[in-house]
């Protein structure tokens, strides 16, 4: 869109997966709508790039976690999009000998039993970090907590039990050949969205609400707010009047860091398809790797929490670079010369993001119902983080998107 519109029905803050699920509910709804989008594109936090003329990279979100219940299999399919069923390579396919598969036995065994106390402890609705489950001197601990920076982007003494106990997974995951990102982009194609706009204050003092962007001011009758809860949190976007309560939801609702590389793989053929890397390292600080993803030629590394962290501070490359050196010290050190740097992301110095998903701090589980609840009728609220049971992944973030329009729609009644 060339020029913002001075007026409209509905704005939507932000063009990821939320703001896109707003925006296609929206669109026979008789309401003028627009999605405000800071970048450059469409898709926030599900971004696909060519790192390679043979390597599709997924920077963002790449599995459809819960497929069986996720809302964008469907929507796949309607947009002609291969969806691949295949079994993720996170518990078997293990290749090397960094993790015998007794040991993986005896860590798996560990880790299932953990969850079973945090389930159980869940039961009595009291919350508590997820850090006091762990059974005390089991030397897969610090292993078990590298599994919540993969999973929740945070060690587990930042981790809520009750949100824990709250997310929906089916243990289903699969895949999208050309991206989840492009997938994403693609559903949003056909929606009304001003790029490059960022918004830095929502005024709704008066009976219209005055947006200020990078690109000028417009005024809506409605908004729904998508964006990732620690931009809420810094108040890099205003409200007025101001809303503490959502500041201080969002602040209880963090976006803990995960980080993704993918590396060339020279002599591809000599390795397995789909395998997972991944050493007996009895350490929180360590990534696990995917093997030829799709068989490309190439291995993508996943890193989370107070590491990741720390990798992103210490510069561009320093992932991959942390990510040859693990490998080769798994593999051996002739595998430096046939791996080569590609891509990285660095989420948590992303501006529009500072961060990769939410997690619930302890004792801050409820929050998500706070976040969502709609203001004065007229402002409402998405993103994964207010999703109930899906939160950090982007189904659950296109959902929360159609249920903050079904909500609008609800409180409008008729058109504005």
């Amino acid at each position: 869109m060339s020029s913002l519109p001075s007026t409209i029905d509905v704005a939507i803050i932000g063009a990821g997966a939320a703001g896109l699920g707003a925006a296609n509910a929206l669109k026979d709804s008789g309401l003028s709508t627009i999605v405000l989008e800071a970048r450059d594109r469409l898709g926030g936090r599900a971004h696909t790039i060519q790192a390679a003329p043979d390597v599709a990279f997924d920077v963002g979100c790449g599995w459809l976690h819960s497929a069986d219940k996720n809302s964008f299999v469907p929507i796949a399919r309607q947009l002609d999009f291969e969806v691949n069923k295949d079994l993720p390579p996170w518990r078997e396919r293990a290749f090397g000998n960094a993790f015998p598969q007794a040991e993986r036995d005896d860590f798996m065994h560990a880790i299932d039993q953990f969850y079973d106390r945090i389930e159980q402890a869940a039961q009595h609705g009291k919350d508590s970090p997820a850090s006091l489950y762990l059974e005390p001197g089991n030397r897969w601990n610090p292993m078990i907590d590298a599994i919540s920076t993969y999973v929740n982007g945070s060690e587990l003494d930042q981790v809520s039990i009750l949100d824990v106990d709250a997310y929906e997974d089916t243990d289903i995951n699969w895949r999208v050949r050309r991206g989840y990102g492009t997938l994403v982009a693609a559903y949003g194609a056909q929606v009304p969205v001003a790029l490059n706009c960022e918004v830095t204050l929502i005024d709704h003092s008066d009976k219209r609400i005055r947006i200020e962007t990078s690109r000028g001011t417009l005024t809506a009758a409605k908004a729904i707010v998508t964006v990732p809860t620690n931009l809420i949190a810094d108040q890099a976007i205003r409200f007025s009047p101001p809303l503490p309560a959502k500041v201080d939801a969002a602040a209880g609702l963090p976006l803990g860091v995960d980080d993704k590389v993918t590396l060339a793989l020279d002599d591809a053929e000599a390795f397995p398809k789909e395998a997972n890397l991944r050493g007996a390292t009895m350490r929180t600080d360590m990534g696990t790797y995917h093997i030829r993803p799709f068989g490309q030629p190439c291995i993508e590394g996943f890193f989370g929490g107070s590491f990741a962290r720390e990798l992103e501070d210490a510069g561009d490359g320093a992932i991959a670079a942390q990510s040859i050196d693990e490998i080769a010290g798994f593999l051996g050190n002739n595998i430096r010369r046939k791996l080569r740097p590609l891509c990285e992301s660095r989420w948590a110095h992303d501006p529009f993001a500072r961060g990769s998903y939410s997690h619930a701090l302890p004792g801050h589980a409820d929050k998500r119902a706070v976040l969502a609840a709609p203001v004065d009728g007229r402002l409402f609220f998405a993103g994964e983080a207010t999703s109930p049971e899906f939160f950090s992944t982007a189904h659950g973030a296109r959902d929360s998107g159609e249920r903050a329009a079904r909500e609008m729609v609800g409180a409008a009644g008729s058109k504005t």
